[in-house]
């Protein structure tokens, strides 16, 4: 069902890279903005006279804490009008228009195997969002692994926080990966590398040659993603095991 248009205010902003902010909105019609974790929000942009291209659609960062507030994590891309306006001419206290939350990236299944969450850049936006559901609501699951790939440690996104909660949370694997900078806190090279290995590595521990049990939610640039379903069908995967959300 389609959600009504709204207006939220902007509470507060805050720089998390050079290049990525985070917005703070508050719906005050609401006493709480109820969501579930994987869904987006649309916001209506003065940017353009047609409807259809002041629309730009972003997926919620927070998870459902019962208050009125969600946030969302949004990258300025070059040229873009959308996040060109977000970034200078957005500050606290600006309303802003919105409808949702919508969507059905949302997790489907009973969390009985492995559970990957693969992401680029912003994308990470619906996954911190599950991961954190998951700890507060004492949700049972199984292994989760968060493979979340940028260029350089500058880029990374809730790194500290993710660290805290894979400490805090049993099961859950936090995987930074950077394409484009030698460190020693995570790994170097692509997303893929990353993930192909954990599952050689369940494969292996089964003793079997089949392909290990596990879901996939896959949210970021096309070109991550077509990649990733590639490899999952040429590992053995079905399709129904396989979810994803397009960024860009």
């Amino acid at each position: 069902m389609k959600q009504p248009w709204r207006t939220g205010k902007v509470i507060k902003i805050a720089d998390e890279t050079p290049n990525t902010k985070r917005f703070w909105i508050q719906v005050p019609e609401l006493e709480s903005f109820d969501f579930e974790p994987g869904q987006f929000v649309t916001l209506d942009l003065p940017i353009h006279e047609k409807p259809n291209k002041r629309w730009r659609s972003y997926s919620i960062a927070s998870w459902p804490d019962g208050s009125n507030v969600f946030e969302l994590v949004i990258v300025l891309l070059e040229g873009g009008l959308g996040t060109t306006y977000l970034f200078n001419e957005v500050s606290v206290g600006s309303e802003l228009v919105f409808r949702g939350a919508q969507g059905v990236f949302i997790l489907h299944e009973e969390l009985d195997r492995p559970l990957f969450l693969i992401c680029t850049g912003t994308g990470i936006a619906p996954f911190r969002s599950m991961t954190h559901h998951l700890q507060s609501k004492g949700i049972k699951h199984n292994n989760i692994h968060l493979v979340f790939g940028c260029r350089t440690k500058k880029d990374l996104l809730y790194y500290e926080e993710l660290r805290t909660l894979e400490k805090e949370e049993r099961g859950f694997h936090y995987h930074p990966v950077l394409s484009r900078e030698e460190w020693e806190e995570g790994d170097t090279g692509y997303v893929h590398d990353v993930y192909v290995r954990i599952l050689e590595q369940y494969r292996a521990a089964s003793g079997s040659t089949e392909a290990p049990p596990a879901y996939f939610y896959l949210c970021g640039w096309k070109n991550m993603i077509d990649e990733a379903r590639k490899t999952f069908a040429e590992m053995g995967y079905d399709k129904k095991s396989v979810h994803f959300e397009l960024y860009g």
